[in-house]
């Protein structure tokens, strides 16, 4: 099995680090895994002036599956747009044809503490966010800015979706439902947008295959209200490019730290990238301090949904588990005055675990 690591900048090679030697922990099981990094990011532009090298897209082609970890840096936010290490992120997506992201949001039970509501609203949450990830506002075209007939400067882009790319992430969010608790809300601004008005009308119809499953449909600005004043009355949420993003980013701070939380970002082959949903946190880069568990939770993902090694995920998710429940914590997920651990010591922890 070929995993492509592609650590980033920032803390990318200090989390992934942890995440391949947890996957290399798993040969005790008979699980072999050839694991090559490459650069992306802005490492990828200070190896060749690319963002995404043509030597990591023909690495990622020949792999099973993709251990991302994180890209930018203030050194890189005055280059050219094409240039930023975020557009390297953003064409793999496209390359592999990536559109459907999925965030789960569970909050463990020892981390309750952490979230930033009450204790009786996140308790026991677990939720999941599919993001539609290859179309809408963010690759639709024309954009730019222009002159209008009036004289004046504007900025324009062009929220867009077609029938196969809703069919597709639909079907997606069903299928997921069916593993769960068999419940979807579908989030969209049909009063207001065309585009999400036409979302919701195949999201509809793709439901009558789907009987077995409970629909629902929500405003966005609704849903941000609800994710905060009852977060457990959803399952799945299924929703564009553009209100994933801001959603999914809101679900993770219900967790108490957006360090916790991994994503896979599948195609219709379940060839998928696999990331911590945080950023590249250069504030903390190279002094060992920051948790690797959402990067080794996105491990048992990528061996969940691309490896087809299910035993394994579950083995790795239940030695997180067990090293929260031993009380050991790096500093984003400690309470006020706890002892705290470093990087490579959670690593050695969830590996002991195991």
């Amino acid at each position: 099995m070929k995993i492509a690591v592609l650590p980033g900048d920032g803390i990318g090679p200090e989390i992934t680090e942890q995440a391949v030697r947890v996957l290399k922990a798993l040969a005790s099981d008979g699980l072999h895994f050839e694991m090559e990094q490459a650069a992306v990011g802005g490492a990828g532009f200070d190896a060749s002036g690319d963002p995404l090298p043509e030597a990591t897209v023909r690495l990622a082609e020949q792999a099973d599956g993709i251990l991302f970890g994180a890209v930018g840096g203030p050194k890189y936010d005055t280059l050219p747009r094409a240039q930023r290490p975020e557009q390297g992120l953003l064409r793999l997506r496209k390359h592999f044809d990536l559109f459907a992201n999925l965030r789960p949001a569970i909050v463990y039970e020892e981390l309750a503490h952490a979230s930033s509501l009450k204790n009786e609203l996140v308790a026991g949450l677990d939720l999941l966010i599919l993001r539609e990830l290859t179309g809408d506002i963010y690759f639709g075209q024309p954009r730019g800015v222009r002159t209008n007939q009036a004289g004046e400067r504007e900025g324009f882009d062009t929220m867009r979706y077609t029938e196969s790319e809703i069919r597709r992430i639909a079907h997606a969010a069903f299928q997921a439902a069916r593993k769960r608790s068999r419940r979807v809300c579908s989030v969209d601004k049909a009063n207001v947008l065309e585009t999400t008005q036409f979302w919701r009308d195949v999201v509809t119809d793709v439901h009558k295959e789907y009987t077995d499953i409970e629909l629902s449909h929500m405003y966005v600005d609704n849903a941000a209200m609800q994710l905060v004043r009852n977060p457990k009355q959803f399952d799945v949420i299924v929703t564009g490019n553009m209100f994933g993003d801001i959603l999914s980013d809101e679900a993770s701070m219900l967790t108490g730290s957006i360090g916790m939380l991994p994503s896979a970002s599948l195609n219709a082959k379940n060839f998928g990238m696999y990331e911590p949903i945080h950023g590249s946190a250069p504030d903390i880069a190279g002094k060992g301090v920051a948790n690797p568990l959402a990067t080794i939770l996105s491990a048992a993902m990528l061996l969940r949904y691309s490896l087809n090694q299910e035993q394994a995920a579950q083995r790795v998710e239940a030695a997180v588990r067990k090293v929260l429940a031993q009380g050991l914590r790096t500093a984003d997920i400690a309470e006020a005055g706890k002892r705290t651990i470093g990087t490579k010591e959670m690593g050695d922890a969830v590996i002991a675990a195991l």
